[in-house]
């Protein structure tokens, strides 16, 4: 089964190297939206495998976006990744706390982006 997988995030450059990377690289299916709503519409019409979802946003952050996901049905277990641009340290720490799979900092390589949310969901990468 080939996964799902939905990437917010408010800049549109981020979204296409998400894509890219995990659509060539590893062969998934990535659906885009921009913003926590975009999301919560995204996941209330079909459920991902695995969410990756930008910390900083401009109208609602990745916690807030989060609480909304995981308040929709059977949102609970969502599978989610934040993406980030801050560095190692406290919030990484704060973020893990809310019950994240893993939290993947900005810049991150394309070529193993896949691997490294597979190696996070515990998953098998085919390529």
């Amino acid at each position: 089964m080939t996964p799902y997988v939905l990437v917010v995030d408010d800049d549109p450059a981020i979204r296409m190297v998400v894509r890219l990377g995990l659509e060539r690289v590893a062969g998934w299916e990535v659906v885009e939206a921009s913003s926590s709503d975009a999301a919560v519409d995204v996941v209330s019409r079909r459920r991902p495998d695995v969410v990756l979802l930008d910390v900083m946003m401009p109208e609602q952050d990745g916690p807030a976006t989060l609480a909304r996901l995981r308040a929709l049905d059977g949102g609970a277990d969502l599978r989610v990744v934040f993406l980030t641009a801050s560095g190692p340290g406290g919030e990484t720490q704060r973020l893990h706390d809310l019950g994240v799979a893993g939290v993947i900092r900005k810049p991150f390589d394309p070529m193993s982006l896949a691997a490294e949310v597979a190696t996070m969901l515990g998953w098998e990468l085919r390529t």
